[in-house]
């Protein structure tokens, strides 16, 4: 597979860096210093500073899309027309209305196309989903959630905060990630409910996003998304009829990527508790990537697809419509 990175950024680097046997052969740029930056780090790439004639290339089978948000629909779309296979970063779009002619023009072109939601891909979670879909927990109940960051100093002046260029702020950011964990262990929530609100940060976007969602089945996702967490964090708990599932850590300044099972026994009191911790590199970039290079040999439908973005932009949407934002 032959590879083009448009967006040549953190995440486009750590992109280059998981191609596995895939070659990149080109990368593009609106700053043309930082294509040239990761041309010269990867051997054989070429920089680039209109993606628009990188997507036509004959000589590219796959692009992957690392810009910001505002131009994500618009490079996906163009790539797919060049009948590329195309893997792009979430939330895919700004908004779900932008993804609609994106998801017909991939049906149409009968092209692949996955979204980079990468924590479905760290080991922790991938070990717990894995114990659930085994039965481990039993019916699953509810999922907590928290996800956040301290922000930097001038934050507020980065793209992240720009409406326009971002589509939103923390809840577009690191909350759709949230969304997408918790759809992927309880399916679709018809009940949203929530509040997105900018408290610290002198911005025009949230800085925390609060969430309750809720399946036809009553089971409910308590979700938190927050850039003034000031400490780094990440939990995710899932908690069954038979036991509880908590994956803390990231790795890096969010502490090791640590998965706990809770399991109940049956003369309840405290539980019966295992531990794997995972203090290595991140690898979810490697293995995501090298699953959609097998979704692509074998024809197979992305596990993260341009429906389950749009299922997620619908929810962050609706949040926001319902805080006035």
């Amino acid at each position: 597979m032959r590879v083009a990175i448009i967006g040549c950024g953190v995440v486009g680097h750590k992109r280059a860096r998981a191609l596995g046997d895939c070659q990149l052969v080109v990368c593009a740029d609106v700053v043309e210093e930082r294509a040239a930056a990761l041309a010269h780090a990867i051997p054989g790439a070429q920089p680039a500073g209109d993606w628009r004639a990188v997507v036509e290339r004959p000589d590219v089978d796959l692009v992957i899309v690392a810009t910001t948000h505002n131009v994500l629909a618009e490079v996906t779309l163009a790539a797919i027309t060049a009948r590329k296979h195309v893997l792009v970063e979430k939330p895919a779009a700004r908004c779900a209305a932008e993804l609609e002619a994106v998801m017909a023009a991939a049906h149409r072109a009968c092209v692949l196309v996955r979204v980079g939601f990468n924590h479905r891909y760290h080991p922790a979670m991938q070990k717990a989903h894995t114990l659930y879909a085994e039965g481990a927990l039993g019916a699953l109940l509810y999922v907590r959630g928290r996800y956040g960051h301290g922000g930097r100093l001038g934050y507020e002046k980065e793209w992240r905060a720009n409406p326009a260029l971002a589509g939103g702020g923390e809840l577009i950011d690191q909350g759709v990630h949230l969304i997408d964990l918790a759809r992927w262990f309880l399916g679709d929530f018809p009940a949203v409910h929530g509040f997105a609100h900018t408290y610290y940060w002198d911005m025009l976007v949230e800085d925390n996003g609060f969430l309750l969602l809720q399946t036809a089945r009553r089971q409910v996702a308590f979700l938190h998304a927050s850039c003034t967490e000031w400490k780094n964090l990440f939990s995710f708990e899932i908690f069954g009829r038979q036991g509880k599932l908590e994956i803390t850590g990231l790795g890096g300044s969010y502490g090791t990527e640590r998965l706990t099972f809770y399991r109940m026994l049956p003369q309840m009191g405290p539980p019966e508790t295992t531990i794997w911790e995972y203090p290595m590199p991140d690898t979810s970039w490697e293995t995501e990537f090298a699953e959609f290079v097998e979704d692509i040999r074998l024809g197979r439908q992305p596990a993260a697809s341009l429906q389950d973005a749009r299922a997620v932009l619908q929810i962050v949407e609706h949040i926001y419509e319902v805080s006035g934002r």
